[in-house]
């Protein structure tokens, strides 16, 4: 009985530790600020104030994610490392990475952004040292989101995706765009424990939906 008392106790170990660090790296990545419009039927309309991201574009997202990193960790013109910021956005494949991540499709290439901490502006975020690599403005945006917990397999985010665009056609919220998967944890947060988000911009928000609900 000893041995399996003791397995036990290490696979409660572990599962505390596996706990403790998607906790921790929830709270301690910042997220990209937004203000919330309102709320209904499982659908936050959010404002993002105006953002900036290094880009690129590649081949595959391996490649991308690399090139990216390697700006955080200090390939920039000051040899600054740059924190990570949440979540990360996804359009097409889903990617399982840590940070702020954006990515869409431009013809079979892979384009994917990082976003940047809010204390960076377009003067003060490093130039990057890859030429590869682009600083991009993204201007003030209004979005629809539904959120979802566990892993974002292809079939919960058509679920999702289906849900959220049905909500907002039945408010008669008109779109812009591709819907959008945010993930909000690294590819070690237990399932449980992790935040996904179908986003969808929206070209405008009548006063009536303006208002937060609990």
């Amino acid at each position: 009985m000893r041995p399996i008392r003791t397995l036990l106790l290490g696979a409660g170990g572990l599962l505390a530790l596996w706990i403790g660090w998607g906790a921790y790296v929830s709270h301690t990545t910042e997220r990209v600020p937004s203000e919330t419009l309102a709320r209904f039927d499982g659908v936050e309309v959010r404002r993002y104030p105006r953002t900036v991201r290094a880009e690129t574009t590649a081949p595959d997202d391996r490649t991308a994610f690399r090139r990216l990193f390697y700006y955080l960790s200090g390939a920039n013109a000051r040899g600054e490392e740059v924190a990570m910021t949440a979540p990360v956005t996804t359009r097409g494949e889903s990617i399982s990475m840590t940070a702020p991540v954006r990515t869409g499709s431009e013809s079979d290439d892979v384009r994917m952004a990082f976003y940047l901490p809010s204390t960076y502006t377009p003067d003060t975020a490093p130039t990057p040292t890859n030429s590869d690599v682009r600083l991009v403005v993204e201007p003030p945006r209004t979005t629809a989101v539904r959120r979802f917990s566990w892993y974002a397999t292809d079939k919960r985010v058509d679920r999702e995706r289906s849900r959220l665009l049905e909500h907002l056609s039945q408010r008669g919220l008109e779109t812009r765009g591709e819907p959008t998967l945010l993930q909000y944890n690294d590819p070690w947060t237990p399932p449980f424990m992790r935040t996904n988000e179908i986003e969808v911009a929206l070209e405008d928000v009548p006063a009536r939906v303006r208002r937060p609900t609990p």
